[in-house]
């Protein structure tokens, strides 16, 4: 699947074409209640989170594990790599690719367009995923991504490891401005994790991008620190994820 979105080259405006790659499912093995999308990192594929979710104690819960388009990516000085967006640095006054990010996030609302109406919904992810689980919710807060089309889907549930957040220091005034987004902040839950020994996306962005959705309106929000993590996940931040989902999806609970 592709989307494709406007930018201005030599005074004219060109499309970028986004191919998404191959996805993987995860199938719940017990009752449906639930469907995640799970975003990996840059450089990396939808096939490597696919086996490791799939040993999760969540038998309740539908993965949804899309492949990123590759695209040449700046921090790489052009060198294509599997991406959601491109990224030039990893810096507070870094522009922000909005296309990229608008074209990411509309790929994970059409994953999950499809699925029941009883089932709840949630996005997920790690690194550059994690950066597009948060972009979501705030295109979901204030039901519209950045290029002005409505976001559809209802979240019930986002989690971000070792990521940070797009767009952190024009969201307050956003928000401000969108009459519904208060009531949609409140019902939307976040989980934070990030490692203080993370020399990729350092500890700092994950400390500053948490503070920045708290201090938007994001109340039922949780950051977990780990002492020693580096940019990579372990079982006891994996077990946090599983409880965390199970109590704030309400699923009837965990097999061991």
């Amino acid at each position: 699947m592709s989307f494709t979105g406007p930018s201005v080259s030599g005074g004219r405006t060109v499309k970028r074409a986004f191919e998404f790659g191959r996805t993987y499912v995860v199938r719940p093995k017990g009752k449906h209640q639930a469907t995640v999308v799970w975003l990996h990192g840059l450089g990396d594929n939808g096939s490597s989170w696919f086996q490791l979710l799939e040993t999760l104690p969540l038998p309740n819960i539908k993965w949804i594990c899309p492949t990123a388009p590759t695209q040449p990516i700046s921090i790489f000085g052009g060198f294509p790599s599997t991406a959601w967006f491109d990224v030039g640095e990893l810096s507070e006054d870094a522009p922000d690719d909005l296309e990229g990010l608008d074209a990411s996030a509309a790929h994970v609302a059409n994953l999950l367009s499809t699925e029941p109406a009883d089932i709840k919904l949630g996005v997920g992810g790690f690194s550059m995923g994690a950066a597009i689980a948060l972009y979501s919710a705030t295109c979901f807060a204030l039901g519209k991504y950045e290029n002005g089309n409505l976001y559809p889907s209802n979240l019930s549930a986002v989690v971000g490891l070792s990521g940070w957040l797009p767009c952190a220091k024009t969201l307050g005034n956003k928000l401000e401005r969108v009459e519904e987004a208060a009531r949609r902040i409140a019902s939307l839950p976040i989980l934070l994790c990030h490692g203080r020994g993370d020399d990729v996306v350092p500890f700092k962005f994950g400390e500053k991008s948490s503070k920045a959705l708290t201090s938007a309106g994001f109340r039922d929000l949780m950051f977990k620190e780990y002492d020693g993590l580096g940019h990579y996940t372990i079982p006891e931040e994996m077990d946090e994820v599983c409880s965390w989902l199970t109590s704030k999806l309400a699923l009837e609970g965990c097999s061991s």
